[in-house]
């Protein structure tokens, strides 16, 4: 497992509080799916960003879909628990890979060739399992291997990850929200899954800004005067990108796999790109 300490610097942990912090500064990150590499050095760059910003309290959030497709769900996963136990700076949203993982391996067995087609193998792979493990057994038997490998406490905590975090004037959450709808009366299934009625809508969401992942927006990130998207699908394009917000300022950036052509990223300025959704 890699150590929390090579994960998330010293300078950005706080210790667990009976109540969540009141953040100043957040750094959201978006889909990850196994792609620890891209990970510890998007991590190294925030918490070097953040030492050279006025101190703050500050939080990181991850948007979900940190499991799925890439090749290292397993150790994520263990450095996620082990961060989010120690402190309540950094907080890790449930994505629709995340239910989908729990849902196929506990509660419905008919979700378990969906899952493992999007991604989910990957995950079993990284848990131990081969081809054979996976497809051999009958699906009863193959749940309960992949339920033992991945461990029953991994998935209670898997199962009872937030949905949404709202900081400032932002709300954090996997896919987006439904138009129209109070938040407090959002549905999870919307906030783990919804795309076009989310995307294509013009209305603002009650004066906040949606932070969100769940659809790719390849080289750049999707940005609107209402909501800003920052999947840019690192599992294939080898690009996983982070915001950082704070009161009347947001700034984004990414790391990509040097082994990529960076393609039409190239001539893109993500700080012009952002100051256009304004405060």
């Amino acid at each position: 497992m890699v150590l929390m300490k090579n994960l998330f610097p010293a300078s950005l942990t706080g210790s667990r509080s009976s109540q969540q912090p009141k953040f100043e500064r957040v750094y959201a990150i978006g889909d990850i799916h196994g792609r620890l590499d891209l990970f510890r050095r998007l991590i190294a760059d925030v918490a070097i960003d953040n030492r050279l910003r006025d101190p703050k309290v500050t939080g990181i959030v991850l948007l979900g879909d940190v499991i799925d497709r890439g090749p290292q769900s397993a150790e994520l996963l263990r450095a996620c628990r082990e961060l989010a136990r120690s402190t309540d700076r950094f907080v890790m949203l449930k994505g629709n890979h995340e239910a989908m993982m729990v849902t196929a391996l506990r509660r419905d067995f008919s979700f378990l060739k969906p899952w493992l087609r999007y991604g989910g193998r990957e995950t079993l792979h990284s848990f131990g399992m081969t081809d054979a493990d996976i497809d051999e057994p009958e699906p009863f038997d193959m749940a309960a291997d992949a339920r033992r490998r991945i461990g029953e406490d991994m998935l209670d905590w898997v199962d009872s990850l937030p949905i949404s975090l709202r900081a400032m004037n932002y709300l954090f959450v996997h896919a987006g929200i439904r138009p129209g709808i109070p938040l407090k009366e959002q549905e999870e299934d919307d906030m783990l899954w919804i795309r076009d009625e989310f995307l294509n809508s013009t209305g603002d969401f009650g004066g906040i800004i949606v932070v969100h992942g769940h659809t790719v927006f390849e080289g750049r990130p999707g940005i609107t005067d209402h909501r800003i998207g920052i999947d840019t699908g690192a599992y294939y394009t080898g690009q996983l990108t982070a915001v950082g917000l704070e009161a009347g300022e947001g700034w984004i950036f990414s790391t990509t796999d040097p082994s990529r052509s960076r393609g039409q990223a190239d001539d893109y300025d993500p700080v012009r790109e952002l100051a256009k959704t304004g405060d």
